[in-house]
């Protein structure tokens, strides 16, 4: 074909998924509709984890799989403003990783709102300020995020989804790599590129920041300067990309948690989070791992806190395999309450696959 008939068809398929775009927007109201009539949020983990996967499936060709999520998260945030337009908080400024992830949750058609703190956020949701919270929990070099663990130990707010985000840095700057004198960031963001600032940079003076957020703003005042930070913080502000991908370790990621005042539904295909606190007792800690197995869960994740009720009195964050209305994860839960000095849910939620960046 030639390339005149090649831009035509290009055009004809255009019309016909736009037609097919504004479709599905009225169905989408339609469902708004009735989802008014019982009060249910407009953003449903499960549902929209298989409108992905429903459309994964559906679409044999050259596009992989990550760009087809990427493309129908928009259209679905899109769609899903029809129904109500919802707030978002995230642990802020504008710019950071943790936006990065709301965005990537969330697609661009919400009202995002950053806020100073981790425990902000909860109080955001908590107070009905926001619909939704999205934190960090755990990074795969540096380890949990603990002032989220205990706001969730805290608060009867509820995890609904989870997310793992690649974390890929970027220099930031004006004019050329030639002419960066300093590089401000972060601590942690200046250590996960200490190779590259070694072997790329090695005259460089590099500054530590407050925030990565704040490292841009420097640079982009100030002749041969230069940042680290999340590729996203080029958005309105007046400088560029000067390198991409510079971080040393390429398979760091951070988890995070979307939190709301609701539970998520029962997918088939998901994790629970609780807080368990153990009897002060021999063998409490093996009879408590012991329960998981007695009753065939995945135990998958198990971190320890200190209580601040009393000195050495330790707390414990388990995540497991499956729902809490799933007969065996019921079990468990109802076998650890009679074997421990409290033990509270703190969500379950669809378990989220490690190709949706």
């Amino acid at each position: 074909m030639s390339l005149e008939s090649l831009r035509a068809e290009i055009d004809d398929l255009d019309r016909q998924i736009a037609r097919l775009l504004q479709r599905r927007a009225t169905v989408a109201q339609e469902i708004g509709a009735a989802k008014a009539t019982t009060d249910k949020s407009v953003f449903d983990p499960g549902r929209e984890e298989r409108v992905y996967e429903n459309v994964v499936a559906a679409a044999e060709g050259p596009l992989p799989a990550e760009s087809i999520r990427a493309i129908w998260r928009e259209v679905v945030s899109a769609h899903r403003a029809l129904q109500r337009k919802s707030r978002i908080a995230y642990f802020g400024p504008a710019g950071t990783f943790t936006h990065q992830a709301a965005r990537q949750k969330f697609g661009a058609s919400v009202e995002f709102v950053a806020q100073k703190t981790i425990p902000d956020v909860f109080t955001a949701v908590a107070s009905d300020r926001a619909e939704f919270g999205v934190v960090p929990i755990e990074n795969s070099t540096e380890g949990p995020v603990n002032i989220t663990a205990d706001a969730l130990a805290e608060t009867s707010l509820k995890i609904v989804s989870e997310l793992y985000l690649p974390i890929h840095l970027a220099l930031l700057g004006k004019g050329t790599i030639a002419d960066v004198k300093v590089v401000y960031s972060h601590g942690q963001p200046l250590a996960q590129a200490k190779r590259y600032l070694s072997t790329k940079l090695p005259n460089a003076r590099p500054i530590e920041s407050l925030s990565t957020v704040e490292a841009v703003e420097h640079a982009a005042s100030e002749d041969g300067a230069a940042a680290i930070a999340s590729e996203l913080a080029v958005e309105g502000r007046d400088i560029q990309v000067l390198a991409r991908n510079i971080e040393d370790t390429p398979d760091n990621e951070t988890r995070f948690f979307v939190i709301a005042p609701r539970s998520a539904g029962r997918t088939g295909s998901d994790k629970t989070t609780m807080m368990v606190s153990i009897k002060d007792e021999v063998g409490a800690l093996h009879s408590m791992l012991g329960t998981f197995r007695e009753h065939g869960v995945n135990l998958t994740r198990i971190q320890s806190r200190p209580s601040r009720r009393r000195a050495w009195d330790y707390i414990f964050f388990l995540d497991c395999v499956g729902h809490v209305d799933d007969a065996s994860v019921s079990a468990t839960i109802a076998a650890l309450e009679s074997r421990s000095r409290h033990v509270q849910v703190l969500g379950s939620y669809p378990a989220a696959g490690r190709d949706q960046a």
